[in-house]
């Protein structure tokens, strides 16, 4: 008896610390990337090489903002190592990938260079279907970022240009898009979710934790996404540490536009503690929407049906939507015969609003989340757990797939 009481002890405390993924043990202790240049023979890239590929808002120092901001680029030979800048926050967890192969995570250091592909690595010796092979790097966080600094190859070999992605999408949001409180955050969102599942799309994820579509403080956010979004950095704590109070509008124009933006956004609008008025809320999505259609004429826009949690009543369980009805009067608006014969579009620059000469297509369509979810699928801490951000991506994948004809191209890589 006495034997059977400490086996059962082993396994819960063995249970207790390991953490299954898909049947299998996932590695919470990353590996130390960290090495000494010194020891090897590099070919070396600036920051600035055209051949890196940005993914998401990067400043003028090569920093990255807002959430699961990345890098891409072809590579020939074996080696890749990145040298971070010191304005990289210390142990900022990356995932980073070769080609189609898997996700892999460690935790980088400002002023020091991490190697992330030897010969021994998955993948690298393989030709096909990739050639050459393609190295990614994401930032798992929204708050974290990092600077890049240097890219490095195996000595004699290159980086190249990667190929363009067929489509595009912008994701803007707020926790709920940024995967806040989720295994691996950002990267394992609903935004990302959908980005990664489509398959052979460009995304970026503009949002963060708190942040309300209100141009006013929230939760720490000093400005809303009304007029936040048109920006390269959110205005918190790392951008003034960086810029002062010297804002950088986010240049449009040297960046392709968006076919399609996905909007999540609200949930801390409605939160009692940020005291919104409703009738500000509308505004200000609205305008977040003129700005949306002012920049990219051409993109498609989806807002969604928030998702807040879920209540008690009587014996069973029922989905609160709070600014339900906020949010399906600003689709009606895009599509009523007032705005679509006179579009206004509206610059969160220069605050000004502008109505076009010529009528415009519907271009905003509305994603009804009810459903979805169930009461299990929301964690303690009001946020979806990784079971729920994959049914949400799965829903929205298939409601993009059938409602533009995006063929999914996901063919195996994660």
């Amino acid at each position: 008896m006495l034997f059977g009481l400490a086996a059962l002890l082993c396994l819960v405390a063995y249970s207790t610390a390991t953490i299954l993924q898909n049947g299998q043990v996932r590695v919470t202790d990353y590996p130390d990337t960290k090495i000494e240049l010194s020891e090897g023979s590099w070919m070396t890239y600036g920051a600035n090489a055209t051949e890196i590929h940005y993914i998401g808002r990067w400043d003028a120092k090569h920093v990255s903002h807002w959430s699961a901001p990345g890098i891409r680029f072809g590579f020939t030979g074996d080696d890749v190592a990145v040298t971070f800048g010191s304005y990289t926050q210390p142990g900022t967890l990356v995932g980073y990938r070769v080609s189609g192969m898997d996700w892999q995570f460690t935790n980088v250091t400002g002023g020091a260079t991490h190697q992330f592909t030897n010969s021994r690595t998955p993948g690298i010796n393989e030709t096909y279907p990739f050639n050459p092979n393609v190295f990614e790097m994401r930032v798992s966080n929204w708050g974290y970022g990092i600077q890049l600094d240097k890219i490095h190859v195996s000595e004699g070999e290159s980086i190249v240009k990667p190929d363009a992605r067929p489509r595009t999408i912008e994701f803007i949001g707020d926790s709920l898009s940024a995967g806040m409180y989720n295994s691996y955050e950002a990267l394992f969102g609903f935004a990302y979710g959908v980005g990664e599942g489509l398959g052979n799309t460009e995304y970026s994820i503009t949002a963060r934790p708190g942040i309300c579509v209100t141009d006013q403080e929230c939760f720490g956010n000093p400005r809303g996404h009304s007029r936040q979004w048109f920006y390269t950095t959110p205005g918190d704590w790392r951008s003034r540490e960086l810029w002062g109070d010297k804002e950088h509008p986010w240049n449009f124009d040297a960046h392709p536009a968006a076919d399609l933006v996905v909007i999540n956004i609200g949930t801390n609008d409605a939160n009692e503690a940020n005291n919104v008025d409703s009738a500000d809320y509308v505004t200000h999505y609205k305008r977040l929407i003129q700005g949306v259609h002012g920049k990219w004429p051409k993109a498609q826009v989806i807002i969604m049906k928030m998702w807040i949690g879920f209540f008690q009543s009587g014996n069973s369980y029922f989905q609160s939507h709070d600014l339900a009805n906020e949010v399906y009067s600003v689709y009606e608006y895009f599509n009523s015969e007032e705005y679509l014969s006179a579009p206004v579009i509206y610059d969160g620059v220069t605050n000004e609003t502008t109505t076009l000469g010529e009528p415009t297509e519907p271009f905003v369509h509305f994603f009804n989340t009810t459903g979805i979810l169930q009461f299990n699928d929301i964690g303690p801490l009001w946020h979806p757990t990784d079971v729920g951000q994959i049914k949400m991506a799965s829903h929205l994948i298939q409601y993009i797939s059938t409602k533009f004809g995006w063929e999914m191209m996901a063919t195996g890589p994660e």
